[in-house]
C-alpha cells in the first residue's frame, strides 16, 4: 500500500511534536510486531509482516492514496486500511527538512555541500556501443562483465531501424548491483567489442502525481518510422473508434496523439500498443505532463520532447544527447535567444573567491556536462565525446514584414555524414546572432 503524505519530518522522535504522538507510533509497532524502517524519502511499515511466507503479493495489489491530512501518520491509517485486508507492507513518503536547511551549506569558506534526496537508482547509461550491436549480444556482454543484470533497453536508430542508437540502459536488480558495476566500468579502462565504452547513472523517471496522470488524455508513440506522416498516425489509431484523435503531432520518429476524451486515449493505448505502422512495432504510453514554466529548463535536461503541448515521453528516452545534457541554465531562455538573469539567478551559480585559493588549469573536456549551461557548449561536448569533428555554424539573415533583421544558423558536422544527414536547421528564427546559435545547438542536439 502506498499513500503520499508531505510533512516534515527528520526521524521518528520528530515525527510530529509531543511524545504522545511518538508513544503512538510504538505503540502500533508493538500491537502488530511490524517493523518501520526509514531510507530514501519514505518510511516503510511493514514488508513483510510477521509471520509472512513466500513471495511479496504479485502487480496489482497496491493502491495509492492521496489527499490524507499532513498530520496524519502510521497510528491512524494503518486501522483504517486493515478493514481492506491484511497490509504486506504501508509506504509514507516524507518531506525532509534537512534538504532544505543543508543544501548549499558553506560547510568552510568558499566550500558549499549540497543535499538532495537520495535516489535508488538501479539503471545504468552505457555510451559508445557498435551500432550493429542487437539487445541479445549486449544483455550477453553486460551479463559477462557486471552481476545482477535484469535487463537491457535498446532503442533502434531512427533512420536505420536494424541498428541500435549507440547506446544502451543497463537495469540492475539493486541499486547496490548497479553501484558495483558502474564502479568496475567507469574507470574506462575496459572495452566491450574493442572500444571504450561510456558509464554513467541513467537519468531517473519524472515523477508526476497519479491525480494529475488520471487526467491525461495524449498518448507518446514511439519508434515510429520516419517516412511516417501525421495522417498516417491518425488513420491508425482512429481504427479503433472514428473520430476519437483530435489531432497528432509527429517530430522525427516519435509522436503526441491527442485524444477528446481520456478513456479513448486508454483503451487506444492498450489496442496499439505493440502494433506495427509502416513496418515498425511502435510502443505507446501516457504522455507525462510537465510544468509550462520549466519547459525550457527540463528540455537542457533532455527529460522532455519538444512540442507545443510541453508533454513528457518516455523516462530515459531515445535522444543520443541526454546523458550529456546536465543540469539546466540557471538563467531564462526564450526562442528568441535573449537572456534575462535575474539577481537571484546570478547569485545561484557564483560562488566568492577568495584570496589565495588554488587555480588548475583544465580541458573543458575534462568536465562533466553538468558544469554547462548552454546548448552551444552541450553540442561541443557531445561531438568530442563521440569522437566527432567539431560543429561548424553557418550564419543566414533574412527581414520580416517590419523590414527587422532575422537570423538563423545551419549547423554542420561533416564526419557524421555517411549517407546520413550531416547538417541541421531550426524551423525558428532568432532577432540575436546569440538566441540563433543557441537554438540551432537546441535543434541539432535533439536530432542527432
Amino acid at each position: 500500500m502506498h499513500q503520499e503524505n508531505k510533512a516534515a519530518a527528520n526521524g521518528y522522535g520528530k515525527i510530529r511534536s509531543g511524545t504522545q504522538n511518538e508513544a503512538a507510533l510504538l505503540a502500533l509497532m508493538e500491537k502488530t510486531g511490524y517493523t518501520m524502517v526509514q531510507e530514501n524519502g519514505q518510511r516503510k511499515f511493514g514488508g513483510p509482516p510477521p509471520g509472512w511466507e513466500g513471495p511479496p503479493p504479485p502487480r496489482g495489489c497496491e493502491v495509492f492514496v492521496g489527499k490524507i491530512p499532513r498530520d496524519m501518520y502510521e497510528d491512524e491509517l494503518v486501522p483504517v486500511f486493515e478493514r481492506a485486508g491484511k497490509i504486506y507492507a504501508f509506504r509514507l513518503m516524507m518531506e525532509f527538512s534537512a534538504i532544505k536547511i543543508l543544501n548549499n551549506y558553506e560547510i568552510r569558506p568558499g566550500k558549499f555541500i549540497g543535499v538532495c534526496v537520495s535516489l535508488d537508482n538501479c539503471r545504468l547509461f552505457i555510451g559508445a556501443i557498435p551500432k550493429e550491436k542487437k539487445k541479445e549480444e549486449i544483455l550477453s556482454e553486460m551479463k559477462k562483465v557486471t552481476e545482477g543484470v535484469v535487463d537491457v533497453i535498446v532503442y533502434p536508430s531512427a533512420t536505420d531501424k536494424t541498428k541500435n542508437r549507440g547506446f544502451a540502459f543497463v537495469e540492475y536488480e539493486s541499486h547496490r548491483a548497479a553501484a558495483m558495476a558502474r564502479r568496475r566500468l567507469i574507470p574506462g579502462t575496459l572495452q566491450l567489442w574493442g572500444q571504450t565504452i561510456q558509464v554513467d547513472w541513467a537519468d531517473p523517471e519524472k515523477e508526476v502525481d497519479e491525480e494529475t496522470m488520471q487526467r491525461v488524455k495524449v498518448l507518446y508513440v514511439r519508434n515510429l518510422m520516419m517516412s511516417t506522416t501525421e495522417d498516417t498516425i491518425k488513420a491508425e489509431f482512429n481504427k479503433f473508434k472514428p473520430g476519437a484523435v483530435e489531432r497528432v503531432k509527429k517530430l522525427r520518429d516519435y509522436a503526441f496523439v491527442h485524444f477528446f476524451h481520456r478513456e479513448d486515449a486508454v483503451a487506444a493505448m492498450a489496442v496499439m500498443n505493440g502494433k506495427c505502422i509502416d513496418g515498425s512495432s511502435i510502443e505507446v504510453a501516457l504522455a507525462k505532463p510537465v510544468n509550462k514554466e520549466s519547459i525550457w529548463k527540463q528540455h537542457f535536461n533532455g527529460q522532455i520532447s519538444p512540442g507545443p503541448d510541453n508533454l513528457l515521453g518516455f523516462p530515459n528516452r531515445e535522444d543520443g544527447y541526454q546523458k550529456f545534457l546536465g543540469k539546466a541554465a540557471s538563467f531564462p531562455v526564450h526562442l528568441n535567444g535573449q537572456h534575462n538573469p535575474s539577481p537571484s539567478a546570478v547569485e545561484k551559480c557564483t560562488y566568492p573567491f577568495f584570496p589565495g585559493i588554488k587555480l588548475t588549469p583544465i580541458s573543458m573536456y575534462s568536465l562533466k556536462s553538468t558544469h554547462f549551461s548552454s546548448a552551444a557548449m552541450h553540442l561541443d561536448y557531445f561531438c568530442h565525446k563521440n569522437n566527432w569533428t567539431p560543429p561548424e555554424y553557418y550564419l543566414y539573415s533574412t527581414t520580416n514584414q517590419d523590414g527587422k533583421i532575422l537570423l538563423v544558423y545551419k549547423v554542420l558536422i561533416p564526419s557524421i555524414a555517411n549517407g546520413s544527414q550531416s547538417y541541421f536547421m531550426p524551423d525558428k528564427l532568432c532577432t540575436t546572432v546569440e538566441g540563433a546559435k543557441e537554438l540551432a545547438a537546441q535543434f541539432t542536439l535533439l536530432h542527432l
